[in-house]
């Protein structure tokens, strides 16, 4: 008998767990509805999602600073509504193809060392942290420590004409001179005067605790930057001879030692964010003691020279990093070039004291 009854209690029992199951989602519902009538809010897995996405990739970000509020030049397709928009864009031209127009050869005048003025500061000036001119207008005219003297922009452009072009300076009032201060005050004109934007100039590259090592530097170029720049330092030219798409780091047509990039930390700290081929500020490719050694190796290398004895006529103001003497303190011209920095920035601070 008890066997015939077993389905029937088998049947009942999952009978009452049902109706249990559906008793308890049934209050849990109106729990809810309860809850979201009353002023309350159910979590959004959208959002809850999103949280997660920005996380992770805030977890994963390789680059050397944040790209939120970098400095991004006007959009080119506005220059058009400016009313000297033909100046601006033959100066943008000109930061392009410099060696077309001023080079050995140039067709307007025949006066710097055929490097344009884009192999230094990329994208016309206007990459974040490669040397970019989004500070020039917001910053200039100014004293600056190297001369000791008062500098506006047509100054600061012939400075780089004569050091880093290793040329000569281009006329105050001529075409050229009016298209590239037009370009740089077009691409800094929504900054605030006296204020550098963030991402402007080049990356400051923290100091290492050792001197940097042009031996191991000539290791490092050779794997990652003589395919563009050649195992001579020659650069690669364009094919019709008129400029560089890769630029001579040495020789007779490089860049003096009177140029920014001859001091150790701007050159390290140029290769950080913008070199080899690919790199950027978000996506850096070599380490920090790749791009010190580096710098070390091209820095050591023969170039042209500059008379540079009226250069920081105030020796206390000069770089920790500047290789020529005389010095207001005791270190080596050796150690002012390849470092180790740090005693030499403590030395100072305490001086200063």
């Amino acid at each position: 008998m008890r066997e015939i009854f077993k389905p029937f209690v088998k049947l009942l029992t999952l009978m009452v767990g049902l109706l249990m199951t559906i008793s308890l989602l049934t209050a849990f519902l109106i729990g809810v509805v309860i809850f979201v009538f009353s002023g309350g809010s159910l979590p959004s897995f959208k959002n809850q999602s999103a949280i997660q996405s920005v996380a992770m990739e805030a977890e994963n970000y390789r680059g050397v600073a944040p790209k939120e509020g970098m400095w991004n030049a006007p959009d080119w397709s506005t220059v058009e509504e400016e009313a000297n928009a033909e100046d601006i864009k033959y100066g943008r031209e000109l930061i392009v193809n410099t060696s077309n127009y001023l080079g050995p050869n140039g067709k307007v005048k025949k006066m710097s060392n055929g490097m344009n003025c884009q192999n230094c500061h990329l994208n016309a000036g206007t990459a974040p942290l490669g040397n970019n001119y989004g500070a020039v207008a917001s910053t200039y005219p100014k004293v600056r420590a190297r001369s000791g003297q008062m500098e506006d922009i047509p100054k600061r452009i012939n400075d780089c004409f004569e050091r880093s072009l290793n040329g000569k300076t281009l006329e105050l009032n001529s075409k050229e001179m009016i298209a590239m201060v037009a370009y740089m005050e077009w691409l800094g004109k929504d900054v605030a005067k006296g204020e550098a934007p963030k991402g402007s100039g080049i990356y400051e590259l923290a100091f290492l605790d050792r001197a940097a090592d042009p031996i191991r530097g000539k290791s490092v170029y050779a794997q990652n930057c003589q395919s563009c720049h050649m195992e001579n330092g020659e650069g690669m030219m364009k094919p019709d001879k008129t400029g560089y798409i890769y630029p001579p780091l040495w020789g007779e047509h490089s860049y003096n030692n009177g140029a920014g990039l001859f001091r150790m930390s701007r050159f390290a700290g140029y290769v950080k964010t913008n070199m080899p081929l690919g790199a950027s500020f978000e996506n850096p490719i070599l380490s920090d003691e790749d791009s010190w050694d580096v710098a070390a190796y091209v820095n050591s290398m023969p170039r042209p020279k500059k008379d540079i004895t009226k250069d920081w006529p105030d020796i206390a103001k000069k770089p920790i990093d500047h290789p020529f003497g005389p010095f207001a303190d005791e270190f080596s011209e050796e150690q002012h070039k390849f470092g180790p920095f740090k005693p030499i920035k403590e030395s100072k601070e305490k001086a200063s004291k």
